[in-house]
Formats: structure tokens, C-alpha cells, sequence
């Protein structure tokens, strides 16, 4: 890089309005410094935002002393500047901002950079967040947590995220101009905890009808929150019309329509032909009642027959083209962004679009990358996404090596000439940091990293100090299994806990497309929580590392469960009842034990997630038990019992959490064990579910 630099606002012929502009740009990572640090930031860090035109293919930071001894953070953007503060925070004060600790004092005494630190990458865009997210993480945020996550998102150097809070109020008034009811629009759009589905065409109405009051909240907030997002560098990327409309829509207007059939048992939204003019119509309808909202965007989200959907009889050119129209009719400026799962996107759908205005999210590069399988994308740019996070699962779990080397291997690739940048897009947010840290680190990296080297130096910033021996070999046992599965490990994301699970004698996954075969020796987890217990009151005033405490003592306790249910079936076969017997009282001992340490802190308690839903709800007793319900539903039986048994969704989105193991787990696996061993009746595992659902609908959890 050159480092003959224009400082903006520090060279006297800038025009003063520039100069009072980018003091303004600027202002908002002194505030993003001031908020994170809890206001202790204040005349101990500058920034400068540096116009470097000569440098435009690259983000870049850094980090060095100004002649007062202050901390001055230079970059080209607000985001390398985010990046910037997060590394000093990290790497010279001991901070780590982590979703458990969002917010932190710097200590007294800075260690000032002694010499400069200049970070650059060519991954310009970096990108979060996935449809389910919304669903499995998200769905009863208040402002003060949105606010969180922007700030979190910033310090990361995400630069364009996902955005569907408040789209269902464009739907509502796009509804009400065609002539719908009130009543027809609420059984038409889905409870808080299932809009992730509904925005991608698998499902209408379930767990709705929302009140009235939702849609001046969720309004109000998504304002906020784009707010937020612009002021700190953040792209959001908003819902683009993809042909949803509803089933009754051809029997209601006389348009043709297509059935798409079903998703998991829940009938499909129809799908709007585009070769009829009306989809024109209702895409400007769309897209107008989303400017008026909300304002245009850079970029929109569309993602027609996700997981499945009978496009027979359809032109797939002419839906490409048509939603991609649409689009540019809204925005000549906007790109489409489309997620790269299963079959999607559909080859013939997005061939005549040009190159440059479709960015696709290549979802689970870190397992199953699709753009070696398929040989790229046909000249499309592209982002190296890790998926990690199936159903919102609790389980330590990573894909470190591949991850690294995957993306390095699509730089160095023939279609590394279109890979744009790098994503994020877990299922399900609040756990595993430790990936999320390194992933967003990777693209400022020189080279591929000495993971060992660079354990230490983040397990020194996560606990605030130099950790010892015990912890540096808890974390490699870590660093060696749970974090490094092989990409043929079978199932979704992380080893699945056995306490999750519907009973029986040789359970293969707590969800349907899950695993629970352990891939390690269950001996690293017990390791690596043994030694976390040596050293434990040398690090217990740090909330991070209390975090991690009680992960990894849950996640031994878990590897064990699923250890301890083989001894079972093996005693079983034996036919040694009496042994059988006790070692099943000692598994259900187990689960109580797990259950009071996941009951130590809020972030691993069930309360957390059915106190949020309550107060999203607001004072409406009735609105409170609906919230309720969505929120219980979704981590068991997630729907009716077609989607829950036959369409294989309980316990898709299973928590280990405090609370819901006493309550619900442990209930199962003793009425098995009852049945199987003394003569109990015979379990009906739907029921229980449903009554632990409806236990929490009336408050009595």
C-alpha cells in the first residue's frame, strides 16, 4: 500500500463541508467505542477516516500512537475502522466482545502499539445472517438487544446484512390495496417465531394471527435498526419479491397462480406466474409499499422454491428475469442476493442475469461447497459462507481446518476471480464465538494462520489475561474434536445431545437430520473440563470465561449422556436388567445434574428465550400466551403433529438449556425407562411435549 495518505479531515484544503461530513461519519465509532466500552473510551482512542482512492480494491486499518500518546485507529471505511477498534480491543486491552458479554470496561493501563499494525483484505464484502436466524435467534428482539447486535456486527467487519424485521407491515398494506380483509392478512401472515419460513415460501399463518400492535413495533424497530446499520457502514439487505402470494389468491382474483405444494407438511404459499402482467403489478405494489416503509436498498433477498417446490410447467428463465425486473424497476442500482442450498439457485432461473447484480451465498462452504461441486457459478460473484449453526442447537462445534483451508483454497480457485467476500449464515446465533471470531478475522490475515498461536492470543483477549497451561490444553482437546469434525461426518451441525432426544435404547440424533455418534473420544470434553475446573479461581471474575465454564462442563455432560445411553443398550441385549436398572437412574441423575449448571446464568436458561417472547407481546395477556406458544412450539414440537412426527420437525430446534432438561427432557426419559423397565404405560412423547408447551402458554414456568 502506499502510504502517502490524504487524512481528510486533517488536511487544511479540504472544503469545510467535507470536513464537517466525515466528522460526522466519524462520530459514529466514537460513539460505537463509547457504547461498548460502557463510556470509558472517551479521550484515550481517535480515529481518522483516510480517502484512499488509490487503494480502492481493499479495506484496510491501522493501529498506532498519535504524537499525545492516544491510541489513533486510520482507515479507509467506517467498517476497517469497526475492525480496527475491535482488534485494539481484543489484541492490546484484553477485551473480547462476545454475545455473552456485549459490552466492557477498558482496563486503567492501555498497552499502547509500539510499533504500527496495518491489517488489509481484498474480501470487501463480508456478509450475515440467514433466513432462520430471524426464527431460531431472533424473532423477539427488543431495540436495546438490535442495538447490541449492530454494534457486535460492526466490530466484526460485517458490511451487508440480512434484514427481514418489519417486512410483514409492507405485506399488510400491499394486502389491504388488493382488497383483503383484516381478518384474511392476519391468517395469511405467521406468529413472530415462524416469519423465517414464511419469507422463504414454505409456510403461511402458522402461530399467527399477530395483534395489532406488532406491526407499529416491528415498523418502528426495523426504522431503528436501519438506522443503526447506515450509520456504522452496514448494508442491510432487505426482502425482495419472489411470486409469494397467497393460496387463495387465484380463487380470490382470477390470476393464475401455481401450487408448489408442501414443505414438511405445511401447505406452500402459491406461486404468482410470471407470465401473467398481474405479476408485475403486485411486485411494484410490493416493492412501493417497501420504499414508503422503509426506503430503497443496495441489495434484496430473494429466494423463490426454497427447499423444494414444484416449479413444473414453469419458464424458469422468465421467473428470473421477471423477479430480477422487479427488482431493478424498484432500484436500477440494487443487486439480488440468493442463498446456494440444495437445489437452488436453479441454473436456468439466474442465467440471464447479468453478471455483476447477483451475489450468491455459497451457505456451507465450510462442509459442503457447492462452488467446487458445481465448478462456480457461471461468472456470478459469490461469498464463502459458514453455515455452522443448524435449528439454534447447543453444542460445541466447528469445522476449524476446513474452514481455513476451504476458503483459501476458493481464493487461489479458477472462480476466485468472483468470490466477493466471506458470510456468516448460522441458523441459530449466541454460541460457538470462538468460530464466529476466527471466520471474521480470516480475511484480514496475510496468510493461513498457526491456530495454535492464534488460540493463545484470543483465549488472552476472551479472559482478559494470559491464561495458563490447564486452559491452553483444555481448548487444544477442544481445538482437535469438537471444533475440527470431518466433512463426512453425517447429520447438521454439532454432535447432537442425547438428553434432547425422544428416548429409546439406540437413539441415532435428537432431530431428524441430525447425528448424535460421537466422532472424538468423550474423554477430550472431560479433559478439557477437568482442567477449566483446576484453574478456575484464577479466572472466575471474568464473565467469559465463567461462559465457557459451563460449555464445556455441558458438553462433557452431554458426551457422557450419549456414552452412558450405548452402555445401556448394550446391558439391554445382555438382558441384565438389574444393571440396566441402575445405570438408568444414573443417566437421569445426570440430566438433573446438567440441568442446575445450565440454570447458573441467564444466557443458558430456557426463562431467557420465554421471558423475552412474553415482553415482546407487551401487556395483552392474550398476546402473551400466543408469544408464548410460539416460542415453546418452536424448540419442541415446532408444529402440528403432521410437521412434528411426519414431517419430522420436533425437536428440529432442540435447547439445551436450564429448565426445559428438568421439565421436559428428563420427564421422557423417565416415562421410557418406566415403560421399558417396571411396566409403566407406554409414552406418548407428542403429548408431553404439548404439555410442556401448554405449561409455559399459562405462565407457569
Amino acid at each position: 500500500m502506499n502510504k502517502i495518505k490524504i487524512y481528510i479531515y486533517a488536511t487544511l484544503i479540504v472544503v469545510s463541508t467535507l470536513n464537517s461530513n466525515i466528522k460526522a461519519d466519524v462520530k459514529a465509532i466514537y460513539d460505537l467505542a463509547e457504547r461498548v466500552t460502557e463510556g470509558t473510551s472517551r479521550g484515550r482512542i481517535d480515529f481518522k477516516l483516510v480517502n484512499d482512492n488509490e487503494d480502492s480494491l481493499i479495506d484496510w486499518f491501522e493501529i498506532k500512537n498519535d504524537s499525545n500518546n492516544k491510541v489513533l485507529i486510520e482507515g479507509n471505511n467506517l467498517s476497517s475502522l469497526s475492525v480496527g477498534l475491535n482488534y485494539f480491543l481484543k489484541y492490546f486491552c484484553g477485551i473480547h466482545i462476545s454475545w455473552n458479554n456485549l459490552t466492557q470496561k477498558l482496563p486503567s493501563e492501555i498497552n499502547l502499539p509500539t510499533i504500527p499494525v496495518y491489517r488489509k483484505t481484498h474480501l470487501k464484502d463480508r456478509y450475515y445472517l440467514n433466513y432462520c436466524t430471524f426464527s431460531y435467534s431472533m424473532p423477539f428482539w427488543d431495540e436495546n438487544r438490535w442495538m447490541q447486535e449492530i454494534d457486535w456486527m460492526a466490530l466484526h467487519g460485517i458490511n451487508m446484512s440480512l434484514l427481514l424485521t418489519g417486512n410483514e407491515v409492507v405485506w399488510k398494506n400491499l394486502l389491504k390495496k388488493i382488497g383483503y380483509s383484516e381478518e384474511e392478512i392476519t391468517n395469511f401472515i405467521p406468529g413472530p417465531a415462524y416469519m423465517a419460513w414464511w419469507q422463504m415460501n414454505n409456510l403461511q399463518g402458522w402461530g399467527g394471527p399477530l395483534p395489532n400492535h406488532w406491526f407499529e413495533q416491528q415498523e418502528s424497530l426495523q426504522k431503528k435498526i436501519m438506522s443503526r446499520m447506515k450509520g456504522l457502514g452496514i448494508s442491510p439487505i432487505l426482502p425482495g419479491y419472489s411470486g409469494m402470494t397467497q393460496r387463495d389468491f387465484q380463487e380470490k382474483t382470477g390470476f393464475k397462480v401455481k401450487d408448489t405444494g408442501k414443505w414438511c407438511g405445511f401447505l406452500r404459499p402459491s406461486f404468482l406466474s410470471p407470465e401473467d402482467t398481474v405479476f408485475r403489478q403486485i411486485a411494484d405494489l410490493y416493492y412501493g409499499e417497501m420504499k414508503k416503509l422503509y426506503g430503497l436498498a443496495d441489495y434484496y433477498a430473494i429466494d423463490p422454491f426454497h427447499e423444494g417446490g414444484d416449479v413444473s410447467g414453469l419458464n424458469l428463465e422468465t421467473v428470473g428475469t421477471e423477479i430480477y425486473d422487479a427488482m431493478k424497476r424498484a432500484n436500477p442500482d440494487a443487486k439480488w442476493v440468493i442463498q446456494s442450498w440444495q437445489r437452488n439457485p436453479i441454473k436456468a432461473m439466474i442465467d440471464p442475469i447479468p453478471q455483476g447484480d447477483l451475489i450468491i451465498l455459497d451457505l456451507y462452504s465450510e462442509k459442503i461447497p457447492k462452488w467446487e461441486k458445481i465448478g462456480g457459478y457461471g461468472g456470478h460473484d459469490w461469498l464463502y459462507c459458514m453455515l455452522l449453526n443448524f435449528g439454534g442447537n447447543i453444542g460445541m462445534h466447528g469445522r476449524i481446518n476446513s474452514l481455513i483451508e476451504g476458503l483459501h483454497r476458493a481464493q487461489n480457485s479458477e472462480w476466485g476471480a468472483t468470490l466477493r467476500g466471506i458470510g456468516a449464515t448460522p441458523e441459530g446465533i449466541e454460541n460457538n464465538p470462538i468460530m464466529y471470531e476466527l471466520l471474521f478475522e480470516l480475511p484480514w490475515m496475510n496468510e493461513s494462520p498457526d491456530i495454535d498461536l492464534w488460540l493463545e492470543k484470543y483465549l488472552t483477549a476472551r479472559y482478559g489475561q494470559e491464561v495458563d497451561r490447564n486452559i491452553l490444553d483444555a481448548w487444544r482437546a477442544l481445538i482437535n474434536t469438537v471444533y475440527n469434525a470431518p466433512n463426512d461426518y453425517p447429520g447438521e451441525g454439532t454432535v447432537e445431545s442425547i438428553i434432547c432426544a425422544r428416548p429409546s435404547w439406540k437413539p441415532e440424533s435428537a432431530s431428524t437430520w441430525g447425528h448424535s455418534e460421537l466422532f472424538y473420544s468423550p474423554d477430550s470434553t472431560a479433559k478439557a473440563a477437568a482442567l477449566f475446573k483446576y484453574s478456575y479461581h484464577k479466572y472466575s471474575a471474568n464473565k467469559n470465561f465463567i461462559y465457557d465454564y459451563i460449555d464445556i462442563n455441558r458438553q462433557a455432560n452431554a458426551d457422557e449422556a450419549n456414552q452412558l445411553i450405548h452402555s445401556l443398550a448394550r446391558l439391554k441385549e445382555k438382558d441384565e436388567i438389574d444393571s440396566v436398572k441402575i445405570l438408568s437412574q444414573s443417566f437421569l441423575d445426570l440430566l438433573l445434574r446438567q440441568d442446575e449448571l445450565l440454570n447458573i446464568i441467564p444466557e443458558t436458561k430456557v426463562d431467557l428465550w420465554i421471558d423475552a417472547a412474553t415482553q415482546a407481546a407487551g401487556e395483552n395477556v392474550e398476546s402473551q400466551k400466543l408469544f408464548r406458544k410460539n416460542a415453546a412450539m418452536l424448540i419442541t414440537v415446532w408444529g402440528d403433529s403432521i410437521a412434528a412426527n411426519a414431517g419430522g420437525l420436533h425437536d428440529y430446534s432442540h435447547r439445551e438449556w436450564g429448565g426445559i432438561i428438568k421439565e421436559l427432557y428428563y420427564p421422557r426419559w423417565k416415562a421410557f425407562f418406566d415403560y421399558e423397565l417396571y411396566g409403566g404405560e407406554l409414552p406418548d412423547y407428542y403429548k408431553m411435549e404439548l404439555e410442556w408447551v401448554n405449561k409455559i402458554v399459562e405462565g407457569n414456568n
